[in-house]
C-alpha cells in the first residue's frame, strides 16, 4: 500500500469525520491528577495535543489553556487555566518508555514551557515521520485524510478554550485531535515506508540549539570585517592626485 503525497482541500472535504468515541474526561482539579497520570503510566503510547484560547490582537498570546493527553480508550482534557501543570503530569511528559505523538510537537512544547520548564521525553512528531512514506501534507487535517481517509474537523479551533465550561462541541474536537495521532501512527508504522524513517526524539532543546547555532552564525557575519575592493583604492588614489595636479597648476 502506499499513500498520495497531497490531498486537496476538496478531496479532503469529502471524506467522513473522524470521530474519537471513547470516553472524554475533564480535569480541571488537581486532585485529579494523580488518579489520571497512573492511567496514563500504563499506556505505551499516548496521543498529544494542546489548545490556547486564540488572540485577534497583533502582538498577544494568551497561554496555552488546554493539555489533550489520549489513550485509544480514554481522552483528559486537562484544562491548564483552571489547575496547574502539576509534577506528575510533568513525569508523563518526562518520561522516554511513554510514547507521545502529536503533530507540530515543538509549537506544543513551547507553550507549555512558558507555564513551566521541564526536560520532555519519548516525543515523536508525525510531521517529521510521514515524509518516509511519500506524504508531503504537514497538517493533522490532511494527514489523517490522506492516512486515515477521514477528515479532522477544525471548527472549533478558534473557540474560547478559556471558558467556564468547554461545549460538547470542543470536546469532541479536542479529543480526536490527540486521539487521531495514535491511529495515523499505529497505520503507518503497519504499512510498508518507502525509505527507512527516522523516528526520532522530538525536544525544544534541539530547536534552542538550532536557533543558537544560527544566531551565533549571524553575529560571526555581522563581526566580519568588510573587505575592500584594491582596485577601488587605487582608482580613488588616482582621482585624489589628479586634483591636486590641478589646482596646483
Amino acid at each position: 500500500m502506499t499513500f498520495q503525497p497531497t490531498i486537496s482541500n476538496e478531496q479532503t472535504a469529502e471524506l467522513p469525520s473522524a470521530r474519537f468515541d471513547g470516553q472524554i474526561l475533564i480535569v480541571d482539579r488537581e486532585e485529579q491528577i494523580e488518579k489520571v497520570c497512573r492511567d496514563l503510566a500504563a499506556q505505551p503510547i499516548i496521543g498529544f495535543d494542546t489548545e490556547t484560547r486564540p488572540s485577534f490582537k497583533a502582538g498577544v498570546t494568551n497561554k496555552v489553556a488546554l493539555l489533550q493527553l489520549s489513550t485509544p480508550e480514554r481522552c483528559y482534557l486537562i484544562r491548564l487555566c483552571r489547575t496547574k501543570l502539576h509534577n506528575a503530569l510533568l513525569k508523563i511528559l518526562s518520561n522516554p518508555n511513554i510514547i507521545k505523538i502529536g503533530a507540530d510537537v515543538l509549537g506544543d512544547l513551547r507553550s507549555l514551557h512558558a507555564l513551566r520548564h521541564f526536560h520532555e521525553r519519548g516525543f515523536i512528531d508525525l510531521q517529521q515521520i510521514a515524509p518516509a512514506w511519500g506524504i508531503e501534507e504537514k497538517s493533522l487535517r490532511k494527514m489523517s485524510a490522506i492516512v486515515l481517509g477521514q477528515r479532522v474537523s477544525k471548527a472549533q479551533r478558534l473557540s474560547n478554550w478559556e471558558a467556564s465550561s468547554l461545549t460538547p462541541q470542543q470536546q469532541l474536537y479536542a479529543a480526536t485531535d490527540a486521539w487521531v495521532c495514535i491511529k495515523i501512527y499505529e497505520k503507518l508504522l503497519s504499512t510498508e515506508p518507502l525509505t527507512e524513517p527516522k523516528i526520532e526524539e522530538v525536544t525544544s532543546e534541539q530547536n534552542s540549539s538550532k536557533r543558537s547555532d544560527q544566531a551565533q552564525k549571524s553575529d560571526a557575519r555581522r563581526r566580519r570585517p568588510r573587505r575592500r575592493n584594491p582596485k577601488v583604492k587605487i582608482e580613488k588614489q588616482q582621482e585624489y592626485e589628479s586634483r591636486d595636479l590641478s589646482s596646483s597648476r
